[in-house]
């Protein structure tokens, strides 16, 4: 159980906010929260984007292709198609998952190597780089893929992407011996059209962009969440529905935000459905989310939207 932090309930309902165990998950009969924000391969709903993005991955990854990019907006689901990705990649594929993209080329050499495990002695940069691609060669006869995933790729600078390019070229004569998915938010796109990075644009085999979902595609996500969750995925009201995608427009993140507020809503009115007076409410009422939800018409606009 989870203690009420939105600001915006405690200043409302005192009392309550004040309750350690208060929480919806009971009232509405889930196992766990269905709109928690942390990414959860559990929940991973297969749109036709994310399930393309999925299985391009696991394609070009088993297939020893190279380099990949996946693109998309904040709060897209891309961290949570990764998630998914690595609970299906086999016991032969060892991954090394960087964070931090705020790093030094040496930086990252240091944080790839730490990530896999490798016992390394300390040096210049051509001498981790040696002691990687020996790592790589061992690997590959004992038939281990080796896999790089940069999260928040649009923060490496130029001259680090230039770096990853490099680690590309640790090759045999008939396989690549390490494998790179750049994940990041379109400014990456952008980033990788500069013409210093033209030799890694390339070596790009594939890019996939995931876009927001649609309409349809945002009912079916609240369901689908809900239901994993083991709850009854008709709780939220067809209207209802409609508001939450004219909120979100189709971004998994904020459809988890203001359907969160809205069970928790839902919950302090004790009403066993959300309605499209709830959600009117709370989005009304939601963390400010760009000039829109501070706007005092927003509802209305979104009334004349659906």
């Amino acid at each position: 159980m989870e203690r009420i932090e939105n600001t915006l309930y405690a200043k409302r309902y005192p009392l309550y906010a004040k309750k350690e165990l208060l929480m919806y998950e009971k009232f509405y009969g889930f196992k766990e929260n269905p709109f928690r924000m942390t990414p959860d391969s559990k929940f991973f709903y297969p749109s036709p984007k994310h399930t393309e993005a999925l299985s391009s991955l696991l394609y070009t990854i088993q297939q020893r292709k190279g380099f990949v990019v996946i693109t998309g907006e904040i709060g897209a689901g891309k961290t949570t198609v990764c998630q998914t990705l690595l609970r299906k990649l086999d016991l032969n594929t060892k991954v090394a998952r960087v964070f931090n993209t705020h790093l030094t080329n040496r930086e990252l050499l240091i944080a790839i190597l730490d990530d896999l495990e490798i016992p390394y002695k300390p040096g210049t940069k051509g001498k981790l780089i040696g002691q990687l691609y020996d790592f790589l060669i061992t690997q590959a006869f004992s038939g281990v893929n080796v896999v790089i995933l940069i999260d928040e790729a649009q923060n490496l600078s130029p001259t680090v992407l230039e770096e990853v390019r490099m680690l590309s070229n640790l090759e045999t004569e008939k396989e690549k011996l390490i494998q790179i998915v750049l994940v990041g938010q379109p400014q990456l796109k952008e980033k990788l059209k500069m013409p210093k990075l033209e030799q890694l644009r390339q070596r790009v085999v594939l890019h996939y962009h995931i876009a927001p979902l649609t309409v349809q595609e945002t009912k079916d996500y609240v369901r689908h969440r809900l239901a994993v969750a083991g709850g009854d995925s008709e709780i939220f009201e067809e209207e209802a529905l409609d508001r939450v995608y004219a909120f979100s427009k189709g971004v998994p993140r904020l459809t988890n935000l203001i359907c969160d507020s809205a069970l928790l809503s839902g919950f302090l009115y004790e009403r066993k459905t959300i309605s499209r007076e709830i959600m009117d409410e709370v989005i009304r009422e939601a963390p400010l989310q760009g000039s829109s939800a501070e706007d005092p018409s927003f509802v209305e606009k979104i009334a004349h939207s659906v």
